[in-house]
């Protein structure tokens, strides 16, 4: 009898069944004109699904944060194509990545709340970029997130008050409660201690999951990688890795 077939990487049926979240084929960067040009990322193609956690490391001046704001809309392709839901950014106008950038939560290693709003108002603020949804609705919608986030009993609470952890669950709350398509996570773990930031990416993780939101997340921290289901790597601009992730589970699952 022949050996057992190789089993199926997790996201495989997602892979088939659906168009990526993100589609990068032959991404090239430069900085500066003329003798000053300096090409940053070199022929980057990488795709990214629904529900997915992509985690990128590499060593400082690879290239990830770069890579990072080009899927973000924070900088414009110049050259090569980059598709968010299949609409291709590259040569898009600025009203163009304004609108695209409101589909996606961001999550930095600076929570940046506003200190002078509580918990519940940093998030609600998010919510307001919606025209449509009431003040009631809007109000709702951020305190049931921050429930998500295990901070039922601190909604009314101001960034002062609060942990490093509990103030990067906001930022998670804010960057997931118009349920986006795609989040960006740019060292999101940097700042807190091992069990917090073992918290925060544990509950990225299952709201992630819970609403099919696709997750690139940029990291130095190899404590969390049992979180991805992807890891890519970068060095000198290149992508010299993009495989599913085998790294053990944490003993606490």
């Amino acid at each position: 009898m022949g050996a057992d077939p190789a089993p199926l990487p997790p996201n495989f049926l997602i892979m088939i069944n659906k168009e990526p979240v993100i589609s990068i084929k032959n991404i090239n960067h430069y900085y500066g004109r003329g003798t000053l040009r300096k090409q940053i990322l070199f022929d980057i193609s990488l795709e990214i699904y629904a529900g997915e956690i992509v985690i990128m490391t590499g060593p400082s001046g690879s290239g990830k944060t770069t890579l990072l704001s080009l899927i973000g809309g924070l900088r414009s392709v110049q050259d090569g194509s980059l598709k968010f839901l299949g609409e291709e950014l590259c040569g898009a106008s600025q009203s163009k990545l304004v609108h695209m950038r409101r589909n996606i939560g961001y999550i930095f290693q600076a929570h940046n709340l506003l200190g002078f709003l509580t918990a519940r108002q940093n998030v609600q603020m998010a919510v307001e970029l919606n025209n449509s949804i009431s003040q009631s609705a809007a109000i709702s919608q951020s305190e049931a997130m921050l429930t998500s986030v295990g901070l039922q009993e601190r909604v009314n609470y101001y960034p002062d008050n609060l942990s490093g952890g509990q103030k990067q669950r906001i930022a998670i709350a804010r960057a997931l409660v118009n349920h986006p398509p795609l989040v960006l996570a740019d060292e999101p773990t940097a700042a807190l201690d091992k069990q917090s930031g073992r918290d925060v990416v544990e509950i990225m993780q299952r709201l992630a999951k819970e609403q099919g939101t696709a997750i690139l997340l940029v990291t130095h921290d190899n404590r969390i990688l049992d979180i991805a289901d992807r890891i890519v790597e970068m060095e000198d601009g290149l992508l010299t890795r993009d495989a599913q992730n085998i790294t053990p589970k944490s003993p606490n699952k």
